[in-house]
Order: structure tokens, then C-alpha cells, then sequence
């Protein structure tokens, strides 16, 4: 970079702000602006989209006390933000409507505000129920130490016509503050549009990104830089806060790293694993909870699930409980105390057999006559979800349940049983997606002193089993999970008929009964437990059914 060359210093500020601590988030981002300009140097801070209120506040919108509040924090952080200019995102409240906006601020003063032009369709955002549009808004160009600079809001950088008239307006350098759900395959798709925007405009794009779990969602971060020519740097760390400071030089229209800590891995199941460790940990710190609890079964969800907590949490901090019946395999007792052990995760055993006999005696007499079927096997994890649950409100802490996405799918999963928690980890994730995601985490490293894996191989190897009769597999009553997982996908993710499955070349009939599952079982998912929101059609806010309809083809 030249000398001459006139530059820019710009520190982007990757890191969670908490929904709703619009106090701490001021002192916070008030602390943060004397540490960019006193440490980094930097000319300019840029921070996430609504880093002041957090993202997202979904209907606290809707409140005038917390627009209110918005608007004098971000006041006082003008006067607060001396020898640097800031970025901040907000909720504006003005002219009777709420605008998704960002101000900057310089000399110890509100210099100027932008409302966003282009508002986001995410499913978890909502922005369209919250945010009006600003039919008035103007070009969103100003001057920094000479330079001017263009300044985009999440979705803007999508708008080729939007880009080109910031650019036109005499950009020399977009900055873009978003808060960008995580979602599979998001990061070559950020990769691509920053190259495509880049190299068509002329000019550097640096692009700040949320991060943290809120609630469903997850913010990955990954905050990227592009220089002029389209060139696009390597993304910094996914799920990871931290500073990202970069110099610009005009004339160069290239960045140059000052302090930048990338990503070693970028793989599919490296991003899932690290984007639900961050999910529960977030989870639980923004919620209180300091410590965890989870049935161990000695089968795959469960065993993955334990390696989530005990990672994200501390192992110390995590409670296994074990809770064989009459139809538990020894081999499960084993491979549940054999993980428990390796990752120093306290083991609680507690056999079902009376409580559950206590239940059979009960419903005797109003049971005579009638066979034993699924009742009898719903009742032994409704036993277990009850003891779960006891013990997680007497000595506190949260509950983790286990189950993956296949299983709310078709609805193999008990109501008010294996169903109960507060929290999901593995809800959006298919069962062929877990079986990857445990082979992965035992190749990479950081494994207990003397095992074979963060997850036992023998739990990986054995078929899947429920364990609520003598024998029982879970493809008894399921197509094989890749089988499954197949429809499923086409079916959820695609959006496809029976009939284009079908053609497709999977059994008719197969395809028919997992559709009907499928349909049959909405009432239990809108009743679960929230969990991190991996993919673009989640169960919950990004995939919304009515519970009552007549039409599935």
C-alpha cells in the first residue's frame, strides 16, 4: 500500500449484543469505540445491523418504551464517540412508523441516520412485520478523513440497482452492516455476491456480520472484506467474537489485513458443530442457566448431544442420567458410562421399571382386555421426560432433548416424553446428518485421554433404537434413515409433490406414508422445543403449516 495513497482504518466489530440490554449494550459499544480508536487506530467502527437493541427484537418492537430507550442510548453514544466515527445500527421510531436504520456518528454528535431500503424476507427476521420503508430515503454517502464511503444495510448489498447508485453518488468504499442468520451453504453465497458487487461496482466492500445464538436463530459472523477488482479475502472466523481491523487504500481499492483471525474450517459439519456449541452456550447464558441436564440412552442423539453440552458448557457443568427399563440392552448402560467417563460428565442412573409398573398397575382395570401396543412404549418415555424434568427443576439447570429432524418429521418422538427440554440441539438436523456429524468430531482432534472418540465408534456402529420393546429398531416402523432422509429433504427442503418424489425413484408407497406422517404430525412439532435453526426451512419460524388442512400431495 502506498504511502500516499490516501487510506482508511476500519475496525468491524464482531461480536453478540444481546436482545433487549440496550443499557449494556451502550456501555458495551461506548467501552468498544475508545478500544478501536486507542488500540486499532481506527478511523472508522462499524457495527452489526441493531447492535444497540440486539438482533432481533421481533415485538419488542412493537413497544414504545423500548423504541424510546433505543433513541436516548443512541444520543448518548454520539456525545460519547470522540477522534472516531461510528456505525450504529438501531430501531428508529419516527413519523408513527419504525425504520430499520443506522446512524453515524462522529465529533460527539448524531451526524447523519439512513433507513434501509431493501427490507429481509428471512422467516426468523420478519423485517417486513416490524420495518416500514422510507419512500424519501436518500443516497447513504459520507466523508470520512477525505474518503467517501457508501453505507448498506444487510439485503441493500443484494440490489445491484441499490449498489450502483451508492456508487454513483461517489462512493469510493461500501460498508455493510448486516445480521445474516446462519443457514448451510450461506457462506459461499456472502463469497459470491461479495465478488459479483466488488467487481461490477469498482470499489472495496467490507461487510460486518452479527454473531451469537439468539433463541432459533444463529448470527455465524464470518465477516468478510472484498477488494475492487472482486477479489474476496477469507472469511473471519464463523461463531467466533472478535475485532477485524483492515486498512483501504483508495487508490489500491484493496484491503489489507491488520488483525484478522480467519476460519481453518469451513466444512459443512465444522460449521454445524461450532454454530450449536455457540447455540447452547448463548442459550443458556442469555437465559440464566448455568448448568445442564440430558437423558444418555447410550444411542447416537443422545451421545452427540453430551459432546455439544459438555463442550459448549464445561463437563462439569453437564449431568447425564440414565434411565434403563425392563428393554434396555446392557450394551447401551455400557457405552453411556463408557462417554461419560472419557469426557469427566457426571453419570446419574435411575431405572424406570418401578414408576413405570406403578402406571401399568394404575391403568389396569381400565385397561382389561386391550393388547399392549404403542401406549405401553409412549408411557416408558413419558416416565423418563417426568424424571427429566424433576430433576432439572429441583436442583435447576436446563434440559436438552434429543431428538434430530427426521424424528419430528414423521413424528417418532413422544409428546410430553423424549420430547421435553427447553432446548433442541439437534432439531434441524437429519438423522444421516448426525451419523456425519459424529464421524466428523471424531477425526478432528481433541479427543478424551485413552477413548476412541468424543462419541463412542460402538454408538456410531449400532443399529438406532428406541429400546421401548423387546428387540425393537427404529427401522421396524421407518423406512433406512438415508431412505428417509431422501424424502425428506424433497419434501421439506424442496418443496416437491409425492408425485415428483415418486418420480424421482422412490417407492410410491413409502413416499405416501412418510408424507402422511409428516402431515399427521405438526401438532407435536408446534409444540416443541426450540432448537438452532441450521437450514432455510427449519421446523418453526422458517416452515409454518397449519396443524389443520386437507391438502398434501
Amino acid at each position: 500500500m502506498s504511502e500516499h495513497s490516501p487510506s482508511l482504518r476500519i475496525a468491524l466489530a464482531q461480536f453478540d449484543f444481546p436482545v433487549g440490554d440496550i443499557e449494556g449494550n451502550r456501555e458495551r459499544i461506548a467501552a468498544m469505540l475508545a478500544e478501536a480508536r486507542d488500540e486499532y487506530g481506527a478511523d472508522v467502527v462499524v457495527f452489526p445491523a441493531l447492535a444497540l437493541s440486539g438482533a432481533v427484537p421481533q415485538d419488542l418492537l412493537l413497544r414504545p418504551a423500548f423504541l424510546r430507550d433505543c433513541a436516548a442510548a443512541l444520543q448518548s453514544l454520539a456525545t460519547r464517540c470522540q477522534g472516531i466515527t461510528a456505525l450504529l445500527g438501531w430501531p428508529e421510531a419516527a413519523n408513527g412508523r419504525v425504520y430499520h436504520s443506522i446512524s453515524v456518528l462522529a465529533g460527539g454528535q448524531l451526524q447523519k441516520t439512513y433507513r434501509k431500503r431493501v427490507l429481509g424476507r428471512d422467516a426468523g427476521l420478519d423485517e417486513c412485520r416490524y420495518f416500514s420503508l422510507d419512500p424519501e430515503a436518500g443516497d447513504s454517502v459520507f466523508e470520512i478523513n477525505g474518503i467517501r464511503a457508501g453505507v448498506l444495510m444487510g439485503e441493500e448489498l443484494g440490489n445491484a440497482g441499490l449498489v450502483e447508485r451508492t456508487v454513483n453518488a461517489g462512493a469510493q468504499l461500501l460498508l455493510v452492516a448486516a445480521a445474516s442468520p446462519f443457514a448451510h451453504e450461506k457462506h459461499a453465497e456472502r463469497d459470491a455476491l461479495l465478488s459479483v458487487r466488488s467487481r461490477s461496482s469498482g470499489v472495496g466492500i467490507a461487510y460486518v456480520n452479527a454473531v451469537g445464538g439468539q433463541d432459533a436463530l444463529l448470527f455465524d459472523g464470518a465477516s468478510l472484506v472484498a477488494d475492487g477488482d472482486g477479489t474476496v479475502h477469507p472469511a473471519a472466523a464463523a461463531f467466533t467474537d472478535q475485532w477485524l481491523v483492515v486498512d483501504y487504500a483508495v487508490d489500491g481499492r484493496s484491503f489489507l489485513p491488520m488483525q484478522w483471525m480467519d476460519d481453518g474450517d469451513e466444512s459443512r459439519d465444522a460449521l454445524v458443530w461450532r454454530g450449536i456449541v455457540r447455540g447452547i452456550r448463548d442459550y443458556c447464558g442469555k437465559n440464566g442457566f448455568k448448568t445442564a441436564w440430558l437423558g444418555l440412552s447410550g444411542g447416537l442423539d443422545s451421545a452427540v448431544v453430551l459432546a455439544l453440552a459438555a463442550e459448549a458448557l464445561g463437563a462439569e457443568n453437564v449431568t447425564a442420567v440414565r434411565m434403563p427399563s425392563r428393554y434396555t440392552a446392557g450394551l447401551s448402560n455400557d457405552l453411556a458410562e463408557e462417554q461419560c467417563r472419557a469426557l469427566g460428565v457426571k453419570l446419574l442412573a435411575l431405572p424406570i421399571e418401578k414408576p413405570f409398573k406403578a402406571y401399568l398397575d394404575t391403568l389396569a382395570e381400565a385397561f382389561a382386555g386391550k393388547a399392549a401396543d404403542v401406549t405401553e412404549e409412549n408411557l416408558q418415555s413419558r416416565v423418563r421426560g417426568t424424571l427429566m424434568m424433576a430433576l432439572a427443576n429441583k436442583f435447576g439447570g436446563l434440559l436438552l432433548t434429543t431428538g434430530n429432524k427426521s424424528e419430528y418429521a414423521v413424528g417418532y418422538a413422544t409428546i410430553y416424553g423424549d420430547m421435553n427440554g427447553g432446548y433442541a440441539p439437534l432439531k434441524d438436523l437429519y438423522k444421516t446428518e448426525v451419523f456425519a456429524l459424529a464421524r466428523w468430531r471424531n477425526t478432528v482432534g481433541g479427543l478424551p485421554a485413552g477413548s476412541d472418540g468424543v462419541i463412542p465408534p460402538a454408538v456410531i456402529a449400532r443399529p438406532p433404537s428406541a429400546e421401548l420393546r423387546e428387540n425393537q429398531k427404529d427401522q421396524d416402523s421407518l423406512p433406512p434413515y438415508d431412505v428417509l432422509d431422501g424424502i425428506l429433504r424433497r419434501l421439506i427442503e424442496g418443496q416437491e409433490s409425492c408425485e415428483e418424489i415418486i418420480a424421482a425413484g422412490f417407492s410410491k408407497e413409502v413416499v405416501e406414508r412418510v408424507a402422511r406422517l409428516v402431515r399427521i404430525s405438526e401438532w407435536k412439532r408446534q409444540q416443541a422445543a426450540i432448537g438452532p435453526r441450521l437450514s432455510r426451512r427449519a421446523f418453526g419460524d422458517a416452515r409454518r403449516y397449519p396443524v389443520s388442512h386437507r391438502y398434501w400431495r
